[in-house]
């Protein structure tokens, strides 16, 4: 028997195949019932709501539509399984609702309407959950960061720059850092969401309708924030699936590079960092092991999103600007995955950076070491003996060199050592007396006298904390109105749906 045959008979010589069935409608029946089944239902309700509302179906039709959608929508989605006489989902239950109803009524509910903008509403109202969520959890990891960066104002660290100790710090003003990195994601989502939070009903096909429809009654009783105008764009505009991706791929990215960092603060030879036992495992045959699994599991996590966020632009690249089935049911999943997996990591690291314990004494020894505290020398000089910066900088230069070759720390270096560093440098001496360089050594007096804007002064460190409090709170109740907006549209909704109903049954 030939290759065709053997195929053929396995597959049958009708659609659709066997294979076609296994590796692509089942899967796709499976992912729309998992995670689409409310989305499609609440466009049911809001479209023949609108159909009504214009004369194109009767109160009565309307009514009793509404009742055998909220029949089906009553139902486990688990029960909806696979059968191979329906090629989706959606053409599933417009098969129930005619069992229920009668082909001309069931068909009526598609009146103005076309799987194209159905696909792409259910894909925005799906992915605009989503987004809400994972805001809400970055702005928890967001609350973290500022309550342990408060706590740690005064906590002196080493900074670094090309990952050596460069200059004093302090661990709030690092925490500080790290958050507002992260209040710039949040922005970035919020720009994703505005953009899903657009209707594309009414588009139909790609052209609208002839049919006289209004679609800023649709919009409105699904939440949506505006109307995708140009039906062309409605159904071909993918742009909201690309930006949703990469503002997750760019949070992801961020998270890796302070997660990686806290790695390192947790290693016996960093030692500045204790995660809660509750967030380590010990070794199965080292006892002595406290591995901090969470975090290496979080940095694994954000780059499986990342992954999952690239695959939608590599998706999308290169496809006509059209409907097509590239930027439909085989890519939202991965959208999905990677913000689910993003919200694992937020909620995982916004808990270990709420325990931490730091050792703020060798974070201190630390500091006073590697003669980072070496620029505030080279000021003091320009401050105080009037040369310039860089001529301090070539005399501090001779200092560090002198004092790594004599075994000194810069606290211990004597007056005598920068007297002799000047005099190569200027030709003549220059003195500081011994309580001047214990001063300018001091981690803690260089932290303090770097007060300007945004500096790591503690005073300087809590005004920018106690800002960005002010800013976590505008954006919490950003999403509270967001979300009451959402949920009073579904409200309205349901309060229509219901009325029509129980007009219908009188």
């Amino acid at each position: 028997m030939g290759k065709r045959k053997k195929v053929l008979e396995r597959d049958g010589t009708a659609f659709p195949a066997k294979t076609y069935v296994d590796c692509l409608l089942k899967p796709v029946f499976n992912d729309q019932r998992d995670f689409l089944f409310s989305a499609m239902f609440q466009i049911h309700r809001a479209h023949v709501l609108m159909l009504c509302d214009k004369g194109l179906l009767s109160r009565d039709e309307a009514g009793k539509i509404l009742r055998a959608v909220e029949k089906l929508a009553g139902k486990d989605p688990s029960e909806f399984q696979y059968d191979p006489r329906y090629e989706d989902l959606f053409f599933m239950v417009e098969g129930m609702l005619k069992g229920e109803i009668g082909e001309d009524l069931a068909g009526n509910m598609h009146i103005a309407r076309s799987r194209n903008d159905m696909g792409v509403a259910m894909y925005r109202l799906v992915l605009r959950e989503k987004l809400l969520e994972l805001i809400r959890n970055v702005q928890e990891l967001r609350e973290a960061l500022l309550y342990v960066g408060e706590e740690h104002l005064e906590t002196v660290m080493p900074a670094y720059t090309h990952t050596q100790p460069a200059q004093p710090t302090t661990l709030g003003h690092y925490l500080l850092s790290v958050h507002d990195m992260v209040e710039r994601d949040t922005k970035r989502l919020w720009s994703a969401y505005q953009n899903v939070n657009k209707s594309p009903l009414g588009a139909a096909a790609i052209t609208t309708t002839g049919f006289d429809i209004c679609r800023d009654s649709v919009k409105d009783s699904l939440g949506f924030e505006e109307v995708v105008e140009n039906s062309y764009d409605a159904i071909a505009g993918a742009d909201y699936l690309l930006e949703t991706a990469t503002s997750i791929m760019i949070l992801m990215t961020d998270l890796g590079r302070w997660v990686q960092d806290m790695l390192q603060f947790c290693t016996r030879e960093f030692n500045a960092v204790k995660v809660a036992d509750a967030y380590v495992q010990i070794s199965s045959i080292m006892p002595q092991k406290r591995n901090p699994v969470s975090v290496e599991h979080s940095r694994s996590l954000s780059s499986s999103a990342i992954a999952d966020a690239q695959a939608v632009l590599t998706m999308v690249h290169n496809t006509p600007f059209g409907d097509i089935v590239d930027t439909e049911d085989d890519l939202q999943p991965h959208l999905y995955q990677a913000i689910d997996k993003s919200v694992r990591v937020i909620k995982l690291m916004t808990a270990v950076i709420s325990t931490i314990e730091i050792n703020r004494e060798d974070l201190a020894r630390r500091a006073r070491e590697g003669y980072i505290t070496i620029t505030e020398l080279a000021d003091a000089m320009v401050r105080e003996k009037g040369i310039s910066f860089r001529t301090a900088h070539q005399i501090a230069s001779k200092v560090a060199h002198k004092a790594h070759r004599a075994g000194m720390e810069l606290d211990e270096v004597p007056p005598q050592m920068i007297l002799e560093a000047a005099k190569e440098v200027l030709g003549r001496e220059m003195t500081f007396s011994q309580e001047k360089l214990a001063q300018v050594s001091d981690p803690h007096y260089f932290i303090e006298v770097r007060k300007c804007p945004g500096g790591p002064s503690p005073k300087e460190a809590q005004r920018m904390l106690d800002v960005r409090k002010s800013r976590l709170k505008e954006d919490r109740d950003r999403w509270t109105r967001v979300e009451g907006k959402i949920q009073s549209a579904q409200e309205r909704l349901m309060d229509r749906v219901h009325s029509f109903i129980l007009s219908s049954d009188g």
